[in-house]
């Protein structure tokens, strides 16, 4: 008897059908996002200048991806070790330019048309980020809130074109893009004026999502957040402002594990805005006493996302993402470890006796329920992940194939 055939006995008792499981996380992708690859550098300018953009990447870990195509081949190689078919999320600044320079407003498909090729390529759909950072026209810390009406038609500009690639992208690979709005738009110090720049920045959204665009090919999210580095003070888009937004327009909210209070849990969060709002965006990350995108570990706040999602059937409503960067470490480990982790929380929710479980809270059980929450910690899920892993072929040790990768590839960057 194997392992696997053992742990699928055990969770049979609970009436849990492991092949079912496995089935259905195989159907589960996760948007790996680019930039931990090359700490959100991005290839418009040589050393892009994240100060005032709210981002920061810490560390120098040799190895880090300078070109669109040591990217690439960075992230086949992460692909080829982490199990299921999943997607690449891409920022506006990955622009495949060839040299030349062009302005953010003006990227069409053709600037982005060598990533969706790649991406067919290699079987991958693709979600989509219009970048409001590190550019001169961001430099004031404001770009749809900005007081500057040329600035925000900048910037409204370049939205309306992230749309419409996103668009394209969605058509060509033959599954929606989620295009994805950020702005790092805040002051550092206390405002005087909190309401101006919110009205701005409604009016530059309505102006941006004028266009209606076919959802098959491209679905809008807007994302909210706490702080940011520059932005301690104030955030214009902020939690309550992006929620009403998504609300009244029925856009999709993009709730990210970093952008809220370290006491508040984004688990809570999901039964409630899905309640009123079509679809939900996740970008899974990991705070460290404030938002500092460390790479997504199996630990209570992931495990407890991927939970509500697989108990309140909320997957067929919710797109996840990664959204962490890590210089300190191996790039491509970190995406790994992000994403396998991710996988295993999705995994743990799945196999858990959810029938029982609501059988008990139904009926007034709660010790029982209690109970069995409890026991299926120690189940042998380990055996279902290893069965899943080999079933995709990929390798249980891992980690030996990312030294190699090291030694051949990453330490011949410089």
């Amino acid at each position: 008897m194997t392992t696997y055939t053992l742990a699928q006995e055990k969770y049979a008792s609970l009436g849990v059908d492991t092949e079912e499981v496995l089935k259905h996380l195989a159907t589960i992708p996760i948007s790996l996002h680019c930039w931990q690859g090359d700490d959100v550098g991005g290839f418009e300018n040589a050393g892009a200048d994240l100060a005032g953009s709210g981002l920061a990447a810490t560390g120098n870990y040799p190895g880090k991806a300078r070109t669109i195509e040591e990217l690439r081949a960075d992230l086949e190689k992460t692909l080829s070790l982490i199990p299921g078919s999943h997607r690449i999320n891409l920022h506006a600044c990955y622009a495949d330019l060839g040299g030349s320079k062009k302005e953010r407003s003006d990227y069409g498909v053709k600037e982005f048309q060598s990533w969706i090729d790649w991406a067919k390529s290699q079987g991958l759909g693709m979600d989509f980020n219009p970048s409001f950072f590190a550019h001169p026209k961001a430099a004031s810390g404001f770009t749809l809130s900005s007081p500057d009406a040329a600035i925000r038609d900048y910037w409204i500009a370049h939205g309306k074109a992230s749309r419409e690639i996103g668009a394209e992208i969605g058509k060509q690979l033959g599954s929606p893009c989620v295009t994805n709005v950020w702005i790092p738009d805040g002051f550092k110090d206390v405002p005087v004026d909190r309401k101006g720049p919110r009205e701005r920045l409604e009016a530059s959204l309505d102006a941006l999502f004028a266009d209606e665009i076919n959802p098959q090919h491209n679905l809008d999210a807007v994302e909210c957040k706490l702080f940011g580095i520059g932005s301690e003070s104030y955030v214009v888009g902020s939690h309550e402002f992006y929620l009403g937004y998504a609300v009244k327009n029925q856009k999709l909210i993009c709730l990210d594990a970093g952008h809220f209070h370290p006491t508040e849990q984004l688990a809570d969060k999901i039964s409630s805005v899905l309640q009123f709002v079509p679809e939900l965006l996740l970008h899974v990350s990991r705070g460290v006493r404030w938002d500092s995108d460390h790479v997504v570990l199996l630990d209570d706040p992931t495990m407890a996302i991927m939970e509500e999602l697989v108990r309140g059937d909320f997957l067929g409503r919710t797109h996840i993402g990664l959204d962490f960067f890590d210089a300190s470490i191996n790039r491509i480990a970190a995406w790994i470890i992000g994403t396998r982790s991710a996988q295993k929380a999705l995994l743990l929710a799945l196999l858990q006796p959810i029938a029982k479980l609501r059988a008990a809270e139904n009926s007034g059980a709660l010790w029982e329920r209690l109970a069995l929450l409890e026991e299926s910690k120690t189940l042998p899920a380990g055996a279902v992940w290893e069965e899943f892993c080999s079933r995709h072929g990929v390798p249980s040790d891992w980690m030996a194939e990312v030294r190699s990768y090291e030694q051949s590839v990453l330490s011949k960057r410089g």
